[in-house]
């Protein structure tokens, strides 16, 4: 919505605007733009279990945006280049949400494979044994050989059994 303000205050102010104040907001515009997408691209490539609330949510403020675009370029009384400025929001709203929504089923896809496959690797790994492993008793590492079988000595252990 800020980008599409700030176009639209980019093509509407004609005459009583300086050559340097409409370059200076229509490249506000384009930063604006770039910030959108990039969001947009973080919203739809963050990992969750599927579509979720915020997954409609954002295509739906996408889908809005467009639509109030176009109505406001066929309802409005304008200039020329205000309605280009809002055909062209409406068309870029539009692309913003298919890219959205399309980018976020991928991401949901490809992290689906992944999951079960994690899971199918789980159960059928067996658990190392103690010998297999580091085993840690009183927060010291000890290494075990493959013949020993029980617990490692700790220091009280000997002192009990020395008689």
């Amino acid at each position: 919505m800020l980008a599409g303000g700030t176009a639209l205050a980019a093509c509407v102010g004609g005459d009583h605007q300086s050559l340097s104040a409409t370059l200076l907001l229509g490249t506000l515009t384009i930063g604006l733009g770039h910030s959108l997408i990039e969001e947009i691209k973080r919203q739809a490539r963050r990992t969750s279990n599927g579509w979720t609330r915020e997954d409609t949510t954002n295509a739906v403020l996408l889908g809005v945006w467009a639509e109030l675009a176009l109505l406001m370029t066929i309802l409005v009384v304008g200039t020329t280049p205000t309605r280009a400025v809002g055909l062209a929001l409406a068309v870029a709203y539009g692309a913003a949400c298919g890219y959205f929504v399309t980018e976020r089923r991928r991401t949901i896809a490809a992290a689906t494979p992944v999951q079960d496959e994690v899971v199918a690797v789980a159960v059928t790994e067996r658990a190392p044994t103690t010998v297999e492993m580091d085993v840690i008793d009183a927060g010291f590492p000890q290494r075990r050989h493959p013949g020993h079988s029980g617990h490692a000595p700790t220091a009280g252990s000997f002192a009990d059994h020395a008689g």
